[in-house]
């Protein structure tokens, strides 16, 4: 199947690792340029160089409020074009309600949900018809993860906020979407796993209790993020696609 990426132009940010680095991957493998973003300079331009000559790596944080208009200049001037965006930021760190300092619910406001929001206000802006606007969100948009108190508070505003800009951008032919990884095999999800006192018997647990009995992979993630992303998918907007293994039972 053709997704019709060929030539089209998305930032991903936070992609250097993980979800957002499997989902560049994809784009790139099917004649998609990307620009994709990370803190650390030598991890960007090192992931960029993997993915090969259609790829360019910009070292920003999600919480710069002028990073989504260095990224989306950033793709006309490399690529010639903005087709759309995925927003991808790593998790909050882990923490019951009592672990959480005000200084990292303040951290990871802006960086997972204002700077989302920013990036996504910004790609408003320069987005013509059939672009799209995607967030990397997580399965506790619809039911709190023990452990991940921040995650659990700020996922499910941004949901709202995707489908609210949804509603918005819709009749300029502006698609958004949000994509609710499940139990992924990423980095970091191991590392929520090694906190336990024995990750092996936690994973198998976890992995108990996914229909598909077992973890996905990035590059699974990766495929499905790509396809909505894509021409293909352009008459599907203001949804929140599960990508978990068919952990989520709700309809």
């Amino acid at each position: 199947m053709d997704l019709g990426l060929k030539d089209r132009v998305y930032v991903v940010t936070g992609a250097t690792r993980g979800l957002g680095n499997a989902t560049a991957r994809e784009l790139v493998a099917d004649g998609a340029k990307v620009v994709i973003t990370g803190r650390d300079e030598k991890r960007v331009a090192d992931a960029a160089a993997e993915l090969g000559p259609n790829a360019v790596g910009v070292a920003v944080d999600n919480a710069d409020a002028g990073a989504p208009e260095r990224l989306i200049a950033a793709a006309r001037e490399h690529f010639g074009g903005f087709h759309g965006v995925l927003v991808s930021v790593g998790g909050p760190p882990p923490g019951f309600v009592a672990d959480n300092t005000d200084e990292q619910w303040r951290a990871a406001f802006e960086s997972v949900f204002l700077g989302a929001v920013r990036v996504a206000r910004a790609a408003a802006a320069e987005l013509t018809e059939g672009g799209v606007i995607g967030f990397v969100l997580s399965g506790s948009v619809y039911e709190p993860i023990p452990g991940l108190t921040v995650s659990n508070g700020l996922r499910p505003g941004l949901a709202g906020f995707a489908k609210s800009i949804a509603d918005e951008l819709g009749p300029r032919g502006i698609r958004v979407v949000g994509l609710l990884p499940g139990r992924i095999a990423t980095d970091r999800l191991r590392e929520l796993d090694s906190l336990s006192a024995d990750p092996e018997a936690t994973r198998a647990a976890n992995e108990s209790r996914i229909p598909l009995r077992r973890y996905g992979t990035p590059e699974e993630f990766g495929r499905v993020a790509a396809f909505m992303l894509s021409p293909a998918a352009s008459y599907v907007t203001g949804v929140m696609v599960s990508v978990d293994g068919g952990t989520r039972h709700g309809f």
